[in-house]
């Protein structure tokens, strides 16, 4: 779904009305580039700082003619603007002794005897006591507009075939006041809300009162994923969270080790008097930015700020990351943000060069109110609201009621997307789009897929072909129905899948679900799992394995369900499920003992169970309304509690037992060290139950790294009726490699790990097992660790794994990972 939004288009300027706009790079008398110079307007305060490149790019709404170039060590220079536009420049600076108009400085800066530093801290001091922090409740309005444009496209571009017919797009051209570049405007999103947030308690509550955007206003899962991708974020934070990366913010009280800090101006700001503040990255390829702040000498409470990240940073597809805040004067002691603009520019690489995509935000506050309480209940989420009337504001409402008029290439977008609806050549473009990012085809209302399903191969069915569909009238759907069939060629067997689900009440989620599948599964893939008929691990279908994967099952699972969201984001589920179980292999067995002599044995198990499930997973979101939702990309913590009761004699089932487990997953983000994901799973059965029913610690005889599974385990090695594991996996994201210079360059992220398991089995259930497999616990404590590198090619991950216990020549004590994935 993030590379929906990674693109194509051209270069031509807009010149209709008075502005100035320069471009180019400064250099040394070495022809070096010099980065983080000053470059500016005379006699203005319209300026910036070059990049690692030394370039820049500048526009100004008024005619200027003189453009100052300053840098520590150099003599400043004032070039003469003869036209208003004046693009790739290239600017010498000379060695000399005029300092005394540096605006910036490199290299890097003391701590000590630093006023810029001496100012940092007094932010410090007073940020929890700035802005809304200040009042007990508040109250404001809001408006948000995000907007997508497809940048640095040439005239062979332009005329390529894939705009064969939709030619008409590029008459929307402008330019970036940013960084220069060439933008076609292709989508648009408006939102009015209210905000209301309670300091005192630490809530907030966000109602939503109109949405608009151009061509996609039925397509929730763009809209969620615009939403995360700017992420609310507060400047004063140690840490600012973009594309699930922890940037260090220029506030941070650990942003003296990261930045250098220089105290370059002073000026009134709206009657205010406040210092310029320069800051820029120590060191190269860390998650840091350039740029400048207006803090006010008497709040301490920053005016203006313009964050641009550094483009070394260690993140993948996005270029460019550009912020500007300003800040109101309330009154003498409260700055409130006025308006917040964020720029990012997503490309495949980070040439100069290379054509993307630029997301722009605007966000803007108004109509502020404080210290009007509201009751307790007023902040209880929605489990599932939805208006319609939200979606549907006339254009008279938006005229009324949008914080800024629209210009004009804004207004154009609108245009452009209805006029593309209608285009033969653009519903394919957008259709194929669709399909890789849903991995449906939709034909009608019935969507067939999922596409990335379709082969598979395990030692029993061999090669296996799957072909499967759902009923799709709408993402919000009351109900739907989907299902599958498959064929393994070497056991000549169809298989299949059905399943239906109804939402029976929007306001609580209540949903009633039932189906039946009968299929070849690898038990033991996963500790807990649930009795969704259509689940099937990667573990049975994986198209390449190590070692022998025959101890496959034939399973025949009919189950029924209620689901209620009574809170949000706390799921409560009870259903019935009825399976048969056999061993679909003549190698592996699932014989069990069935008389107290230990005579008579059988090798097929009915069973049906009652189970009860708690699922609640805080800081969770979800695209849409219907029976189905989507979670958007956003690391959660989730805790799961599943109780199973075995019904003995119910359908003719064999066992009675009771079954308890728990799962808790918590990602955990610290600062500028990476994410750390912490795993735990507990589980225990009571009763007597054969192979087919006990809980299989999860091996992996992939070549691809599973979450929840042990990397170096065969299938089977060990069982347990009791069972406790453990894991941690960290990720630096490159913290380590970007001190090192050899590597610093190849942006790759280092990650470890470790896993561990403790098991027991009961002398009942080792008594009842005649399957000819012998019983193993992990009573010694199991253990794994592993070390990989992540980020090679952007895509790539390989992992190294070491066993810390119960290691024999038998067994793999080593072994090598991979996976794939498109990350930030």
């Amino acid at each position: 779904m993030k590379n929906i939004f990674l693109g194509l288009f051209l270069l031509l300027a807009n010149f209709l009305i008075a502005q100035t706009k320069v471009s180019g790079v400064v250099l040394d008398e070495n022809k070096q580039p010099v980065p983080y110079a000053s470059v500016a307007f005379l006699g203005t305060s319209e300026g910036m700082i070059t990049n690692e490149d030394g370039r820049f790019y500048l526009e100004s709404p008024q005619n200027r003619k003189t453009l100052s170039i300053s840098f520590i060590g150099y003599t400043t220079q004032e070039i003469q603007l003869e036209k208003a536009v004046t693009y790739d420049m290239k600017i010498v600076l000379v060695s000399g002794e005029e300092l005394a108009e540096v605006k910036v400085y490199s290299g890097k800066t003391s701590k000590k005897n630093n006023p810029a530093i001496d100012i940092l801290r007094k932010i410090w001091a007073r940020k929890r006591n700035n802005g809304l922090r200040q009042f007990k409740q508040y109250e404001m309005e809001k408006y948000e507009k995000v907007e997508f444009d497809m940048n640095t496209i040439d005239s062979a571009f332009m005329k390529s075939r894939v705009f064969k017919g939709m030619e008409f797009v590029f008459n929307s051209i402008d330019t970036s006041s940013v960084t220069g570049k060439t933008y076609l405007p292709i989508f648009i999103n408006e939102a009015l809300s209210n905000v209301y947030g309670d300091n005192v308690r630490g809530k907030v509550k966000e109602i939503l009162k109109a949405n608009k955007n151009s061509g996609f206003n039925t397509n929730q899962q763009i809209i969620a994923f615009i939403k995360d991708l700017y992420a609310e974020y507060d400047i004063y934070d140690n840490y600012l969270k973009f594309f699930d990366k922890a940037f260090t913010s220029p506030l941070s009280r650990t942003g003296i080790d990261v930045y250098n800090y220089r105290l370059v101006d002073s000026a009134f700001i709206d009657k205010k008097w406040c210092y310029n503040i320069v800051y820029y990255p120590r060191r190269p390829n860390e998650l840091t930015f350039k740029g400048d702040f207006w803090v006010n000498d008497s709040t301490w409470a920053i005016k203006e700020i313009n964050l641009q990240a550094s483009k070394s940073a260690n993140i993948n597809w996005v270029k460019e990351i550009y912020i500007e805040q300003e800040f109101e004067v309330l009154n003498d002691s409260v700055f409130l943000l006025r308006r917040d603009y964020m720029m990012s520019d997503f490309a495949l690489n980070k040439k100069e060069k290379s054509r993307g995509v630029y997301g722009k935000r605007t966000t803007m506050f108004r109509n502020h109110e404080f210290d009007k309480e509201k009751p307790t209940d007023f902040y209880k989420e929605e489990v599932n609201y939805y208006d319609d009337t939200v979606y549907t504001r006339d254009d008279d409402f938006w005229e009324e009621n949008r914080f800024e008029n629209l210009n004009k290439d804004e207004k154009g977008i609108y245009k452009m997307l209805d006029t593309l609806q209608t285009n033969k050549k653009f519903r394919q473009l957008y259709d194929i789009v669709s399909i890789l990012g849903s991995g449906y085809i939709q034909k009608g209302n019935f969507d067939i897929g999922p596409i990335f399903s379709t082969f598979g191969f395990n030692e029993v069915e061999g090669i296996r072909v799957r072909v499967g569909g759902r009923t799709y009238f709408g993402p919000n759907d009351m109900w739907r129905l989907q299902g599958y069939t498959a064929y393994g060629f070497d056991d000549n067997k169809f298989k299949y899948g059905i399943s239906g689900k109804w939402l029976l009440n929007r306001k609580n989620r209540l949903i009633i679900s039932g189906g039946n599948r009968r299929d070849v599964e690898q038990i033991g893939a996963s500790l807990t799992t649930t009795n969704d008929v259509l689940g099937r691990s990667f573990a049975s279908s994986a198209l390449f394995t190590t070692g022998n994967n025959g101890k496959l099952t034939n399973i025949n699972l009919t189950s029924v369900a209620l689901e209620i969201e009574p809170v949000r984001n706390l799921t409560l589920q009870t259903g019935f499920s009825y399976r048969t179980l056999e061993s679909a292999s003549n190698t592996f067995s699932l014989d069990y003992y069935t008389d107290d002599s230990f005579t008579t044995t059988r090798g097929d198990v009915k069973q049906s169970e009652l189970n009860f499930q708690i699922d609640y997973t805080p800081g969770r979101k979800t695209v849409g309304y219907g029976v189905e939702r989507s979670i958007v990309d956003n690391p959660f913590p989730r805790f799961f509690v599943n109780y199973s009761q075995g019904l003995k004699g119910v359908l003719d089932s064999d066992f009675k037992y009771e079954k308890i487990q728990f799962y808790y997953k918590q990602p955990i983000n610290i600062g500028g060290i990476g994410r750390l994901d912490y795993i735990m799973e507990l589980g225990k059965t009571f009763g007597d139950v054969p192979l087919g029913l006990m809980s299989i610690v999860p091996g992996n005889q992939t070549y691809f790294v599973i979450e929840n599974t042990f990397n170096l385990l065969d299938f089977y090695e060990f069982q347990a009726d009791t069972y406790a594991t453990f894991q941690l996996q960290h990720n630096f994201g490159g913290r380590i490699f970007s001190r090192i210079p050899l590597l610093r360059k190849l942006n790759w992220r280092e990650t470890i790990g470790f896993k561990g398991v403790y098991g027991t089995i009961s002398e009942g259930n080792k008594a009842i097992n005649a399957s000819g497999l012998v019983y193993r616990a992990p009573e010694d404590f199991y253990w794994e660790y592993n070390a990989g590198i992540g980020n090679i090619f952007k895509v790539f991950r390989i992992e190294f794994a070491w066993r810390g216990s119960y290691i024999t020549p038998q067994t793999t004590n080593f072994g090598i990972k991979g996976s794939f994935g498109f990350h930030f």
